[in-house]
């Protein structure tokens, strides 16, 4: 949860607002709920309708319970208790005080309710039972409207009480509609910004190599292969680096201290090279694009990148584990016709530079270098 905390924070107080309501949800609208009941509870005392203010009391310690069952996390008591408790209030106020105070309008209201609940509590066939629910709160909003319609009510309330009463619970019904169309709105644009951040990551999970963060092969090659169609950059050098005697090192000190040698040379390639593309071809070979770079220039540099690694060994625990590297250079000059074919060209050097002493930079084919 913590990088939509993140996001949030970004958006300021409306931001925080919604995601700490979208986080309690299930407990604010047992309060709301409560308070709702509260209200009613005070209404009906003004109004001396004794019968619904034992249930408004009744409701309101249905509620706290209910509140206490969401901060333990057992949400579907709460979903049953929240159905039941609206549909057999509405029944009986509108039995005790008419269609005309609008109670029934408390079941327009659980109908968000029901279905934002239940899409997160009911799974697959199960969220039929959604549509049941549904179409048995439609039943009892028909059914007292067909009952209640021409009979007299219990309790003869003066017109400004079933003004406020019906204003009340249109208000109820509103607020509910508006609140949990926001939360849908809001999770929605949650959704969508954390399958865009996955997305993200997937694509770059998939150009790059998980233990040096360095592009993989997939990444890689779309670059020089774009370079090669580009006559306005076609001017770039190739450079095939492998580490000498990695397996030496796997064996001696194990593959935890080879991730960490592999790590640390890609630091010292990488902070000397940051305007180079550089890919962990497999392995201990890393392979890097020098664009704009003639072989004069790149052979200087790499010539730097190979005596910096040959002097700062790996720190591991106790052990400095000291390894050198050998280099092949290719330079495109137009004799290339494509990414792999330039590639195999360094590599191959730098497999000759293997031949002949290793921790070199090999760059021609007929005048190679030693670097003793």
């Amino acid at each position: 949860m913590s990088d939509l905390s993140n996001q949030t924070e970004k958006q300021g107080f409306i931001g925080t607002t919604l995601h700490f309501l979208f986080q309690n949800v299930y407990a604010f609208t047992v309060a709301v709920m409560g308070i709702v009941h509260a209200i009613l509870l005070l209404l009906m005392i003004f109004n001396k309708v004794w019968p619904l203010v034992q249930f408004n009391v009744l409701s309101v310690v249905v509620y706290i319970f209910c509140y206490l069952l969401c901060q333990s996390e057992h949400i579907m008591p709460v979903y049953v208790s929240i159905i039941l408790e609206v549909t057999a209030y509405t029944i009986v106020s509108t039995h005790f005080i008419g269609l005309s105070a609008g109670t029934y309008c408390f079941l327009i209201s659980i109908v968000p309710i029901i279905i934002y609940f239940g899409c997160h509590l009911l799974q697959g066939k199960r969220r039929w039972t959604i549509v049941v629910i549904l179409l048995l709160n439609f039943a009892v909003f028909t059914t007292l409207h067909v009952i209640y319609t021409s009979r007299a009510p219990v309790f003869d309330l003066s017109h400004a009480a079933q003004v406020t009463l019906y204003l009340y619970s249109s208000f109820v019904m509103v607020f509910s509609t508006i609140f949990y169309n926001m939360m849908y709105i809001y999770a929605s644009e949650l959704e969508y910004g954390n399958l865009e951040r996955k997305n993200r990551q997937l694509s770059s999970d998939a150009h790059e190599d998980a233990l040096t963060n360095l592009l993989n092969r997939r990444g890689f090659l779309p670059m020089v292969e774009s370079l090669m169609k580009d006559e306005r950059q076609s001017h770039f050098c190739i450079a095939f680096c492998d580490l000498d005697d990695f397996k030496r090192v796997n064996d001696t000190y194990g593959h935890e201290a080879g991730d960490e040698v592999l790590k640390h040379m890609t630091k010292l390639i990488v902070k000397d090279l940051n305007d180079c593309d550089i890919c962990r071809w497999g392995g201990e070979e890393i392979v890097i694009l020098m664009r704009n770079c003639d072989l004069a220039t790149a052979r200087e540099r790499l010539e730097r990148i190979r005596k910096r690694i040959e002097s700062n060994p790996t720190v591991f625990y106790s052990h400095k584990i000291s390894v050198t590297i050998t280099i092949g250079l290719e330079e495109n000059q137009g004799a290339f016709s494509s990414a792999e074919e330039i590639i195999k060209a360094a590599d191959e050097r730098m497999y000759y530079g293997k031949q002949h002493g290793k921790n070199v930079v090999i760059y021609s084919d007929d005048n190679y270098h030693f670097n003793q």
